[in-house]
This record gives C-alpha cells, sequence and structure tokens, in this order.
C-alpha cells in the first residue's frame, strides 16, 4: 500500500479508502486506467477520510494560503470542501466557455490537442496566495494553466495538492520550482 497515504490516515482508514477507488482499463480510450473517485465519495467515511488525509499532507500550512483554487471538476468536490474545513476562499478553475465575463483564459497542450482553462478576473486579489488542488495529476497541464492564470492577476501560487499522482507522465516535473504533494502514487502503467 501507498506510504504516503498510510502514513497521512492510517493503514485501516487507507485500505477503506482504497477499496472505494475504482480503476477503470481501456477508458477513455485503449492503454489508459481511469481512476475513479466518484464512488468513494459517495461514501461519506470514504469522503471524510480523503480529506482529513489531504489536509495532513498539504505542501503549505493553511495560515501560507488565502485561497483554495480547484481544478474542473473533481477538484471542486475537493477543494469546496478543503477551503470551508480550512476557513479560505474557494476559487473554481473553469474550462473554457463556462464563466461570465470577465475572465482570463489560459491555453495548454494536452496530448491530442489544445485546451484552455479560465478563472473569474477579479475574484482573485494581487499579492494573495493560492492553494492549488485537485483529484489527480498526470502531465500537469491544467495545473500549469491555472498556476499562470494566478500570475497573471498578481497573486503567488504556494503549492499544489492532488489525491493521485501518475507517476511517468512528467506532471511532478512540470510543477518543479512550487511544493507539491498526493497522497497516493501509481506506477505510470497501473
Amino acid at each position: 500500500m501507498d506510504q504516503p497515504l498510510v502514513k497521512a490516515v492510517g493503514e485501516e482508514n487507507a485500505r477503506y479508502l482504497m477499496g472505494k477507488l475504482r480503476s477503470t482499463e481501456g477508458f477513455p480510450r485503449p492503454r489508459v486506467i481511469f481512476r475513479d473517485i466518484m464512488p468513494l465519495i459517495a461514501d461519506a467515511k470514504a469522503y471524510r477520510i480523503l480529506l482529513d488525509g489531504l489536509v495532513s499532507i498539504l505542501p503549505a500550512p493553511p495560515s501560507d494560503f488565502d485561497y483554495i483554487g480547484g481544478l474542473e471538476a473533481r477538484g471542486f468536490l475537493i477543494g469546496a470542501p478543503l477551503a470551508d474545513r480550512l476557513g479560505k476562499g474557494f476559487i473554481a478553475f473553469r474550462k473554457n466557455g463556462k464563466l461570465p465575463p470577465p475572465v482570463l483564459r489560459e491555453d495548454y497542450q494536452l496530448e491530442y490537442g489544445v485546451s484552455s482553462v479560465e478563472v473569474e478576473k477579479n475574484l482573485i486579489k494581487p499579492d494573495s496566495k493560492v492553494l492549488i488542488v485537485d483529484d489527480l495529476m498526470a502531465t500537469g497541464g491544467t495545473a500549469v494553466a491555472a498556476a499562470r492564470l494566478v500570475k497573471r492577476l498578481r497573486a503567488r501560487v504556494v503549492g499544489f495538492c492532488f489525491f493521485i499522482e501518475l507517476k511517468g507522465q512528467g506532471g511532478r516535473e512540470r510543477l518543479a520550482g512550487s511544493p507539491v504533494s498526493t497522497l497516493i502514487q501509481f506506477p505510470e502503467k497501473a
């Protein structure tokens, strides 16, 4: 069992949490294993264990940031309750076209094309600090784009926090220079 998870929540809770995480091979395309957190979130005990674990591995103390930024869409399910627990504001980083103007937009490269992420222009105050969270880090493209938006708003990213890290996808390397914490690490092909 993954040691950061066991250290954060204990062995019994780690087993319970992992029992709720669903892995589907060949979805959404061949040679991909989709890590589905929705059954975990549907279980109140597993959801609480997940949030407790993330609080215990934050890459910066809560006193060091003003907002939690969640990446669409599962990052909202993690980021909003974390923000509530920690007494922080929540910022939604949305896919293109989901927010009313004025917004800032940042494009990023996917394996199969280009996508973009947006944030409402007047929510993040200059000189404030943001912790960016999501359920899963693979290539890190969305997280990097969100960090660029934070910088364009003259604020600072204090770190990144993810439930799952897919190793070998380059995400940690793309986020180099900022603290990154994850509860679970899966090898590239597992």
